[in-house]
């Protein structure tokens, strides 16, 4: 898989895996964890299923190893995956500037 395409709409736990990425590489414990605090909770990753998560990504091109030592694994986005979570988040911003135009957001009153 060449484009980013083909995997549009990611599923939210793929896109927050990713997302956690963008930064830089992380273990897997470090991107649960991040997950977790960036999604305020709404995404919880058991860590059985953010491994195989994590596996299908890898086997999508998306993810690679980088650096693991003897007690982690670490991860990092590949071009391709940086690419797909740049892409699912230009789709992302754009359904939400769809919210106002449909009158789904209260303005906040101050």
């Amino acid at each position: 898989m060449d484009h980013p395409r083909g995997v549009l709409p990611l599923k939210p736990a793929d896109f927050h895996i990713l997302l956690s990425l963008a930064e830089g590489p992380r273990h897997g414990y470090g991107i649960m964890k991040v997950v977790e605090l960036e999604s305020s909770g709404e995404v919880h990753l058991e860590l059985g299923s953010l491994y195989r998560l994590l596996g299908r990504l890898l086997d999508l091109g998306m993810l690679e190893m980088a650096g693991s030592d003897e007690r982690r694994r670490n991860y990092s986005l590949t071009p391709l995956g940086r690419r797909v979570l740049e892409a699912e988040a230009r789709r992302l911003a754009a359904l939400v500037k769809l919210a106002p135009v449909r009158k789904l957001l209260r303005e906040a009153k101050g």
